[in-house]
């Protein structure tokens, strides 16, 4: 029977919500336990939390990727169901994409490439085919193996992906998401399927499913001050407002901004971690952390080398002039008392 004792925690930056996996996770050593998330960095974060740090997962937890969880658990064991034989898939072509003139109807040319990879943007519909085509042995192979399934950074899901996370929330195992709809940085993949969930439009996509699965807000940071919670909160006028529980005064705190003259006596004075759009950005020289990249991370304070749109931004508050505000969002609310930013 299913168990519907579903739970979402959709959180803002700093807010804990890795940390709710984890103690869940170890709080009962006798239940078979799965966490998985989109990237391969946030994979080795959580395994490096479960494990104190030691690497060794206790023996009642598993952790993947998401891709890896669709292609070897969900996909793999009943290829057969849709390509009509086993062995055909290898592993996973990430960055090739299929030709859409082919059709369904050819799942072998339509789902794998020449080597027998998996197109990125297949995986997901193709383990949903599998457990339909298999009359739901897949969701109920996974049941018999998990009696828990954590997914961190739900945020990311999109396509076919949520056709597979709605199959787990109504199956018996119980099913635990979290994820903040603001940090929607990375996409699984870009299906036209729930298009309209992608990213931030996942918290809508969780309401509709508030009888299988208990939605709840967290919308206190532990990270980052009041001022920094503002101006990032400001970035989505239509979602909640943050409270911050980081009172402490450092006498350098909030959002400000230097010109790029001031930078190399900011840097002896507070010493912050360099945040940048990517390697093409300007940094004077220093050392410096892609956006994306610096996603999970908790920094004192942060100084922002920002492209044109952020600028905007900064000078006006309006979300609209922003440009990529995910991006935007991820690197300010790695501080926990100030954020600069480099502005001619």
């Amino acid at each position: 029977m299913p168990s519907h004792n579903n739970l979402a925690v959709l959180a803002a930056a700093g807010s804990r919500k890795t940390q709710h996996i984890v103690d869940c996770v170890l709080r009962d050593p006798t239940r078979r336990v799965l966490v998985t998330t989109y990237t391969t960095e946030n994979m080795n974060q959580l395994v490096d939390r479960l494990s104190a740090g030691t690497g060794l997962l206790p023996k009642h937890v598993t952790v993947m990727t998401w891709f890896a969880f669709l292609l070897n658990q969900c996909a793999r064991p009943y290829q057969s169901a849709v390509l009509g034989e086993v062995g055909l898939m290898r592993g996973l072509n990430f960055v090739g994409a299929r030709n859409r003139y082919i059709p369904r109807s050819s799942p072998k040319r339509y789902y794998l490439d020449g080597d027998g990879d998996m197109f990125r943007d297949g995986v997901a519909a193709f383990a949903y085919e599998a457990n339909r085509l298999s009359d739901g042995k897949v969701i109920q192979r996974l049941t018999e193996i998990y009696d828990d399934i954590h997914i961190d950074e739900v945020q990311d899901l999109a396509g076919y992906d949520l056709e597979i996370l709605d199959l787990l929330l109504k199956a018996s195992t119980f099913v635990t998401v979290v994820g903040d709809p603001r940090q929607a940085t990375f996409v699984t993949n870009n299906a036209n399927k729930n298009k309209r969930y992608k990213g931030s439009g996942i918290a809508a996509w969780l309401e509709k499913r508030k009888e299988i699965c208990a939605v709840e807000n967290r919308l206190e940071s532990y990270r980052c001050n009041q001022a920094i919670c503002d101006f990032a909160d400001g970035l989505f006028p239509d979602l909640p407002r943050t409270t911050s529980k980081n009172v402490e005064i450092t006498g350098h705190d909030g959002v400000s901004a230097i010109t790029p003259t001031e930078v190399p006596a900011y840097m002896e004075k507070y010493g912050p971690v360099v945040l940048r759009w990517d390697k093409r950005a300007n940094t004077q020289g220093l050392s410096a952390m892609n956006f994306g990249q610096s996603k999970g991370c908790t920094f004192d304070r942060v100084l922002i080398f920002p492209t044109q749109p952020m600028i905007k931004y900064f000078r006006t508050r309006d979300p609209s002039q922003a440009g990529d505000r995910s991006k935007l969002y991820v690197a300010v609310t790695r501080a926990k008392y100030s954020v600069t930013f480099v502005i001619p």
